[in-house]
């Protein structure tokens, strides 16, 4: 096979493709993120139907989640591991969380706020999920 054509065709429409795609790639590295990584998840023996999960959520400096909604079922407590940690659950005031602190969140509770309150350190938390087992979903973004 003679790859010669496509590399031809490569090299004459990616220079106009790069206009195209570079607002995005700008945008997605201006805007830092978390990361979740999963801690562990296993059903809970005493209580038929439901499971305890955890993730560990990591905040580069000035990183943001975006406003949302967990499983409907969930009940959470997440607890700041390291940094601090700034939120808002529902119609409560933003608060800071520090590490060694932490706070709840009621099934339906609405996120508005989380992010990192550093623009210069990391921040990372623990988020324990009690949960239906059926559950698939546990975060869901609000709709722009």
């Amino acid at each position: 096979m003679n790859l010669k054509p496509l590399a031809v065709a490569f090299t004459l429409f990616a220079p106009a493709l790069c206009p195209a795609l570079y607002p995005t790639l700008a945008q997605a590295q201006d805007t830092p993120r978390q990361t979740v990584t999963p801690a562990f998840k296993g059903a809970i023996s005493n209580i038929p139907g439901k499971s305890l999960v955890a993730v560990v959520v990591s905040y580069p400096p000035g990183a943001k989640s975006t406003s949302h909604r967990h499983a409907p079922s969930a009940f959470i407590y997440a607890y700041v591991i390291s940094g601090a940690v700034r939120s808002q659950v529902d119609d409560q005031p933003v608060k800071v969380y520090q590490a060694g602190e932490g706070w709840s969140e009621n099934p339906g509770a609405h996120h508005r706020v989380s992010e990192n309150a550093s623009a210069t350190e990391p921040a990372k938390l623990l988020a324990v999920f009690v949960v239906d087992s059926s559950e698939g979903t546990l975060t869901t973004p609000d709709a722009k």
